[in-house]
């Protein structure tokens, strides 16, 4: 079993352990190193196994996507879980991020006006791990949707790895994205 090969982290000291960046990483994907069917992504240079995602993941992830992508301009893409260049030794695969079109780039983008995660394995990774790359990135909105309880946490307002504000968005509240503005999403209308 391959769990019983790998070392416990807890054991190791944290001197020891090399993380892997963000342009190591890309460089192994470039060459093949992982299976196209392995769904992994670099966080705080650590290769994490992404959670599968049930009916209701994709649901919504595609409703936020589609009403995003009808009402934002020219200037900006809405990308679904492609990766985002957050920080040197972090490289999530956000559910949904809404960032400026730049046909010419060669990269992955680094900044983005509202990164969305689905959560429901992944929540507590999503609230500390993510939330905090995310807002060293200067993201300036991030929305975490809880599954299991059907609300949205907003954060805005980033700074020193965190969020300065947090809202709770249930049922009866409607989400307005600050940076895109005329978009109204009631929390009611997501799948479940």
């Amino acid at each position: 079993m391959l769990s019983s090969m790998v070392a416990d982290p807890s054991l190791l000291s944290a001197d020891k352990i090399r993380p892997l960046s963000r342009t190591e990483y890309e460089w192994m994907v470039e060459l093949g190193f992982f299976d196209e069917d392995e769904r992994i992504e670099l966080l705080e240079g650590v290769l994490v196994k992404m959670s599968p995602q049930g009916w209701q993941h994709a649901a919504v992830t595609t409703r936020l996507s589609k009403i995003l992508s009808r009402n934002i301009g020219d200037s900006l893409v809405v990308r679904t879980q492609m990766p985002f260049a957050a920080t040197k030794y972090c490289e999530p695969e956000p559910d949904i991020a809404v960032v400026i079109d730049d046909p010419s780039s060669r990269q992955h983008p680094n900044r983005a006006l509202l990164i969305v995660e689905v959560s429901g394995d992944s929540l507590e990774d999503d609230r500390t791990t993510k939330l905090s790359a995310y807002a060293r990135a200067r993201v300036s909105e991030y929305w975490v949707v809880d599954l299991e309880r059907m609300r949205v946490e907003v954060y805005t307002k980033p700074m020193r790895g965190t969020y300065a504000r947090r809202q709770l968005l249930r049922d009866g509240d409607v989400l307005r994205p600050t940076r895109l503005p005329g978009i109204e999403i009631p929390v009611a209308d997501l799948p479940r």
